[in-house]
């Protein structure tokens, strides 16, 4: 196949990176300079992105279209593609829900493909390099693999459900932001008491990531009865620092949900997982 025309929308930080590894393998990268900010237009231009007065030409010329922006709009930009009847590939790369992207999937059908999307990593500049997860029917993926071959965007397809994608996407994000925002609160109620420093020398003595040991959470569900009342008393803590308790009270919460197997040494982590779905 002829190398592809590809629209971009809306090229932020990430987006605009993106596209221009896809410029790499196509014939053009479009974007829709009309009511965009001084910065995308610095942004689009320093990539090296074409521009394009409005949505319709951008559709009309695109043979792929990738979508990332905000995740809150997600939905309403699609919408307004699949209303222009757009029939190539799009590529739903928001951070978004799986049953999100199926609703997308069904605003396009049968006119367009969807492809699920998902980048994990920082944008492609000064040698990072991200990876694009895809899921979606197999044609499609292959178009967006072939897009990104030889680029700082690497490429991994699930599967041909979409959701795969999106779901992975998510799930890394929920440990990872998640786990920047427990090092701020941590940091910060140390520093009300002027320990900060002693609780960096401690954290810096082991520096593996908790997720790649996910063995320990069977571990964690036999001593929930415990870690529950000292993350309530944690909680505490922060507010009478005035930090805001509320994510330590969640995930007490959520360790009631293994207070039935308290001290068990023989469970294993599909049990705890199970226990953690279905109390």
């Amino acid at each position: 196949m002829d190398q592809p025309t590809v629209g971009i929308l809306h090229p932020g930080s990430m987006g605009a990176a993106v596209a221009a590894c896809a410029a790499t393998n196509a014939a053009a990268v479009l974007w829709c300079d009309t009511g965009r900010s001084t910065a995308s237009v610095e942004r689009a231009t320093q990539f090296g992105l074409t521009p394009v007065a409005t949505l319709s030409e951008l559709l009309d010329r695109s043979d792929i279209v990738i979508s990332l922006c905000p995740p809150a709009a997600a939905e309403d930009l699609a919408r307004d593609v699949a209303g222009h009847r757009f029939a190539g590939v799009y590529v739903e790369a928001n951070a978004i829900n799986p049953e999100r992207v199926q609703r997308i999937a069904g605003l396009f059908e049968p006119e367009a493909t969807v492809v699920d999307g998902g980048v994990v990593g920082s944008p492609p500049v000064r040698g990072k390099t991200p990876t694009l997860y895809l899921s979606g029917p197999v044609g499609a993926t292959e178009r967006i693999e072939a897009l990104f071959a030889g680029t700082a965007v690497r490429t991994s397809v699930l599967g041909t459900e979409v959701g795969k994608a999106s779901a992975l996407k998510l799930s890394y994000a929920a440990f990872q932001k998640t786990s920047r925002v427990l090092v701020a609160l941590a940091v910060g109620m140390a520093r009300e008491h002027g320990v900060d420093q002693e609780l960096i020398d401690i954290a810096s003595k082991r520096t593996d990531s908790y997720l790649s040991e996910p063995q320990y959470v069977a571990k964690t569900a036999a001593r929930a009865w415990r870690w529950g009342p000292e993350l309530e008393e944690a909680a505490d803590a922060l507010a009478a620092a005035g930090l805001p308790p509320e994510m330590l009270r969640a995930a007490a919460s959520t360790l009631t949900r293994w207070h039935d197997v308290k001290d068990d040494s023989e469970l294993t982590l599909t049990d705890a997982l199970d226990r953690l779905a279905q109390p």
